[in-house]
């Protein structure tokens, strides 16, 4: 549909304030709701949608369903209605960006901080699990980030009531990369649907970048279908296993393998964050395999026994056959220690990872293992151990040789030159080398809007590689407002000007006001404009003068020529005289 105006009035209640985003089933705009006095956001249903009277009545209900989700992280649903032949909802308008802004600028995000977002979303989504509701658009572009952190997830208006009958057709399918197999194959979808999504959600924040890729939509969800996801720790080498394990196993291809809940996914993640928190206080916990009694051998080998005794013999001693019974006893029992004693069974080998290199080595040289060490450069500190072959309780021999990966630290780079990039290149060119980045803004005389000013640290400086840099983007010359002038003179006017940073273009005018005083101004006094603009001042030259022309004993008619002739009117009175020859000519003139 075309464009709604600014200032348009929608269902006699929804001033139209400007456009402020657009997709591919609605525009959305930022509205005063005249009758409550706030500000709303109006989501405009494109009107080729609007003749589909199965999806309108989708829709309908879909608003409907919204409406009822009143939580803490989801954008509040007000009200639905009909605007010129299309359909619109009304709904709570935040300040703030979307996860997407954010991801595009700072990911990959701090392991906690992405935690925390999903959380929040997951709330969200388990908060409409239990209503019956679907989102099925699960992305960071639905979902805003306020200034303090709280998450809001947006567009369950377009999300259906997961006990509706209606088929999979025709509905809007959600955007490919964030789309669930289920989903790509047209199948019905259920809450793991949304939890599929959240986990490809938190694979970006984390890594910078989703886990599939490709030319188009159908590649895409080509991807989801058969590919398995890059482990998490591909892309993101610091990240903590307990949080990898958490988003990989949302990203499982079959439903039933994912998380059964939000709620699971959530606790999942709480784990998850206890964990790094320990990892970061230095209390890492190490899982031992249990200690097992050696295993019991049972003989199976037939003794023969002395025959019995004859009644000769009885007063024999017995001592002699006590001692030589001992004597095999204790020779058995040698042989099977020897047998079963002789260490070959294999054990587990301990976990070492995340500790010091001499705590490793003393470690495993403990557990009878031999220890090999080669040197890695990652974001992990200098002589900690990353990783290490064979793993954490793999089963092998007594004397095997385990080979320890050891942090040499991730090394220094410089900062590359940024400055006059655009912002996304410049995200780019930091994340190309290393760095993660953070973003601010400040205004700039001579820096365009959009463009980097500076880098801190400043570029061609050496840091290391994995830490954050900080740019600068120019939000373009300073706003300041104006100054009134009005009134005074110009001498004054262009010294106040100068002041406030701004030059002065004079034009004069005729006016009854005195001369040399500004009597008009533009822009006027109170407007925000750049530093620096130039600012119309218009002087008075007064009212003009000229001399006034000598009329007296010329004639009326020459006399009223002389008087207009230089810009003057002639008044005329007359006065009685008894000369014949004063009749019509000028007696006195005033001036």
């Amino acid at each position: 549909m075309a464009e709604v105006a600014d200032n348009t009035m929608v269902d006699s209640r929804y001033r139209i304030l400007n456009r402020i985003g657009s997709g591919g089933m609605a525009d959305v705009y930022r509205a005063q709701d005249t009758h409550l006095g706030r500000e709303v956001a109006i989501k405009m249903l494109h009107r080729r949608f609007s003749a589909d009277e199965d999806f309108v009545e989708r829709f309908r209900r879909e608003a409907s369903s919204a409406a009822s989700l009143q939580h803490p992280n989801v954008v509040n649903v007000f009200d639905r209605g009909e605007h010129d032949g299309t359909y619109y909802i009304a709904m709570e308008h935040l300040s703030g960006s979307t996860l997407k802004q954010l991801i595009d600028a700072e990911a990959p995000l701090d392991q906690e901080r992405a935690i925390d977002l999903g959380i929040q979303i997951l709330k969200a989504a388990g908060f409409a699990h239990r209503r019956s509701v679907i989102h099925r658009d699960l992305k960071p572009h639905n979902v805003i980030v306020g200034a303090d952190g709280t998450a809001k997830v947006t567009d369950f208006g377009i999300a259906r009531a997961g006990a509706s009958e209606m088929t999979e057709t025709g509905s809007i399918m959600g955007t490919a990369q964030y789309l669930s197999p289920e989903q790509a194959q047209g199948h019905s979808v259920s809450p793991a649907s949304d939890i599929y999504s959240i986990g490809v959600l938190l694979y970006e924040a984390l890594a910078g970048q989703v886990p599939f890729h490709g030319e188009s939509a159908v590649s895409i969800a080509l991807k989801h279908l058969n590919e398995p996801p890059p482990p998490l720790s591909r892309p993101r080498p610091d990240i903590h296993p307990d949080l990898e394990r958490v988003v990989m196993r949302a990203l499982a291809k079959d439903p039933a393998q994912r998380y059964t809940s939000a709620e699971e996914m959530i606790a999942a993640l709480e784990a998850a964050r206890a964990a790094i928190r320990g990892a970061a206080n230095g209390e890492r916990t190490t899982v031992f395999a249990p200690v097992l009694p050696p295993p019991v051998h049972r003989i199976e080998e037939e003794t023969e026994l002395p025959p019995p005794l004859e009644p000769d013999d009885r007063r024999r001693p017995r001592w002699p056959w006590i001692a030589l019974l001992v004597l095999a006893l204790a020779g058995i029992g040698l042989a099977l220690f020897a047998v079963l004693g002789r260490g070959d069974d294999p054990v587990r080998v301990p976990a070492v990872e995340g500790k010091r290199l001499e705590q490793a080595q003393s470690r495993l040289e403990a557990a009878g293992f031999d220890v090999a060490q080669e040197d890695v450069r990652n974001r992990a500190p200098v002589g900690e151990v990353v990783s290490q072959d064979p793993a954490a309780r793999a089963l092998v021999q007594i004397g095997s040789t385990v080979t320890l990966s050891v942090s040499t630290g991730p090394g220094r780079r410089e900062v590359p030159e940024v400055n006059g990039l655009s912002r996304r290149q410049a995200v780019r060119a930091l994340r190309a080398d290393g760095f993660r980045v953070e973003a601010g803004s400040a205004s700039s005389d001579s820096v365009p809007e959009g463009r980097v000013i500076r880098a801190d640290p400043r570029q061609g400086e050496r840091a290391t590689v994995g830490s954050r840099v900080r740019i600068v983007v120019s939000t373009g010359p300073e706003q300041v407002e104006v100054p009134n002038v009005t009134g005074l003179s110009r001498e004054s006017a262009e010294s106040r000007l100068r002041e406030e940073g701004f030059s002065a273009e004079v034009s004069e005018k005729e006016s009854e006001r005195p001369r040399g005083e500004v009597i008009s101004q533009s822009p006027g006094d109170g407007t925000s404009v750049d530093r620096g603009s130039a600012v119309g001042i218009v002087v008075s030259t007064g009212i003009p003068t000229v001399e006034v022309p000598d009329v007296l004993e010329l004639s009326q008619e020459r006399a009223a020529a002389e008087i207009n002739g230089v810009g003057l009117n002639a008044e005329v009175r007359e006065k009685r005289t008894e000369n014949e020859d004063e009749d019509g000519t000028v007696l006195v003139q005033r001036p």
